[in-house]
């Protein structure tokens, strides 16, 4: 039969000691640091950017502007959302962060699974793979820039051994190919580009992350799927994909949401012309390249509404088929 408990228990228990209190205000100095970083780091320029997108805020007196005391207004977002460009950037980013995504976790799992057996050489082959995610990404994009020239690039080289014409990958905006001459097919060539570009330098990371989810998987189930006969088709898709659905769904969801925030990428390959403009681009040409820092701030706050909403659709449709 248990005990019952007095009120003088109660309230012994609800007292803390003093070795309690102590420990509760070092773990308190302790979280005390960080917590000032990301107020300082991120909640103060997160005010300050709602602020300035609701107020009219011009580069040449930015001095002026103050997060408190002004009239709130929607002009900022009317210009944005209004402007001819408007929708056309958004359609552009949608296309290059799903695709981008997709791509590069589509080569992360191709490299995951061609690298996930035993073979000599093998740690210096992964070692190798990781080389486009750990390289700036300044040397890489001007490199991609040289090998895609059109004068004196390595591809073009190699494409005129085949006959075909030096070809501007970066700036074409839209490329007629011919499909063994039946019928043609036009292409968006520079954000074609620039989305190989996004899937290459980026798949190390999801090799990463696969290859982890792989050799945690238990051997005695691959085991038994050969046992029963199946084809290594059939182990994929009904073994192995399964059981990298989670990580996958994650990965796609970091990938989205980091490829929708790129800026560099594109900017240093494009400079976001040739209808490789993203949203990220836009904000960039807003502030510097117009100088309306209250419409450039609109535009980034559209920008992580947008994101809020695909992390609560992540949340709500995948998120409990994980944990369940």
């Amino acid at each position: 039969m248990a005990a019952t408990q007095t009120p003088d228990m109660k309230d012994r228990r609800r007292r803390k000691t003093p070795m309690a209190r102590r420990e509760s205000r070092f773990g308190v100095n302790l979280i005390l640091p960080a917590v000032l970083v990301v107020a300082l780091l991120v909640v103060f320029p997160l005010l300050w950017n709602v602020a300035l997108s609701f107020q009219k805020a011009r580069l040449i007196d930015i001095q002026d502007v103050s997060i408190w005391g002004f009239t709130p207004t929607l002009n900022n977002y009317r210009t944005v959302v209004g402007a001819h460009d408007f929708w056309p950037v958004l359609k552009t980013t949608f296309i290059y962060t799903i695709a981008g995504s997709i791509l590069s976790i589509g080569l992360g799992l191709w490299a995951a699974l061609s690298l996930q057996k035993a073979f000599k050489g093998r740690a210096f082959v992964r070692g190798l793979v990781l080389f486009p995610y750990v390289v700036p990404v300044i040397a890489a994009a001007f490199v991609w820039q040289v090998m895609l020239n059109p004068q004196f690039g390595i591809v073009n080289e190699w494409l005129g051994r085949f006959g075909v014409p030096a070809i501007d990958f970066l700036r074409t905006r839209s490329y007629d190919l011919s499909v063994f001459g039946l019928f043609h097919v036009s292409i968006p060539l520079a954000l074609t580009t620039v989305i190989v570009f996004e899937g290459w330098r980026y798949f190390p990371f999801a090799f990463l992350f696969i290859l982890a989810a792989l050799q945690s998987m238990p051997e005695d189930v691959n085991e038994a799927a050969l046992v029963d006969g199946a084809t290594l088709s059939q182990k994929f898709r009904y073994v192995t994909l399964p059981a990298l659905a989670p990580v996958l769904s994650v990965l796609f969801l970091l990938r989205f949401i980091w490829t929708f925030n790129k800026f560099d990428d594109v900017y240093l390959l494009t400079g976001g012309g040739s209808g490789t403009e993203v949203i990220t681009v836009k904000i960039v040409d807003w502030m510097l390249g117009r100088g309306n820092v209250g419409a450039a701030a609109a535009l980034g706050m559209i920008l992580a509404a947008i994101l809020l909403v695909v992390v609560g659709l992540y949340f709500k449709f995948f998120y409990k088929e994980e944990t369940a």
